[in-house]
């Protein structure tokens, strides 16, 4: 077993800095956001591109989440400037489509609460998409939501507040893209201790 002494002792040598150690940083404020796009050349940097422009987040960097959301996290509204090139993690789901080929994109959330005591413990996520409507798409995200609960989360906790967010376009256009997404702007760090 490394001791803290151990531990400061290799972290300091030749170093003259102070520093601590953090936990696994934890998502915070989030805000909700969708959008199309179509273009004749490609997905990517096409349809793809123009979906993130119309959900007013093209100019971030995208990285993206499995589907939990903290007990901490709380929306709230999107920024009014974004740093070109900055990065934004998300839970996000997105359709891909041709011609005259419908491109369906929901996400699903809902917070869990403990029985005991009504505390917030956190929420689950689920993504979906297909060629289906905004409601079978709706039906599936919501049969996963349940499935994911009543799967290890029913015994203790209630879902409530659930939440479903979808968009969907037919493209005129070669290549269309459908996209939801959950973009998180603060993070929570903890510190677990600082070191001299």
């Amino acid at each position: 077993m490394i001791t803290k002494v151990k531990i400061q002792d290799t972290l300091a040598r030749g170093r003259k800095t102070k520093g601590l150690v953090i936990g696994n940083r934890i998502p915070m404020d989030y805000f909700e956001t969708t959008g199309t796009g179509q273009s004749d050349i490609t997905v990517h940097a096409g349809s793809y591109h123009l979906a993130l422009k119309d959900a007013g987040i093209e100019q971030f960097n995208i990285m993206t989440y499995s589907s939990i959301l903290p007990g901490i996290a709380r929306k709230t509204e999107k920024p009014a400037h974004i740093e070109h090139g900055s990065v934004v993690e998300s839970i996000m789901a997105v359709c891909n489509a041709t011609k005259g080929e419908r491109a369906t994109a929901g996400i699903i959330y809902g917070w869990l609460y403990d029985h005991a005591n009504g505390n917030k413990f956190g929420g689950l996520v689920c993504e979906n998409y297909g060629n289906e409507s905004e409601e079978e798409v709706s039906r599936r995200l919501r049969a996963s939501l349940d499935e994911l609960y009543f799967n290890g989360f029913s015994d203790k906790y209630l879902l409530s507040d659930i939440h479903t967010i979808t968009r969907s376009f037919v493209p005129e256009k070669n290549y269309g893209t459908a996209l939801v997404a959950l973009c998180f702007t603060s993070y929570y760090y903890p510190v677990i201790e600082g070191l001299a």
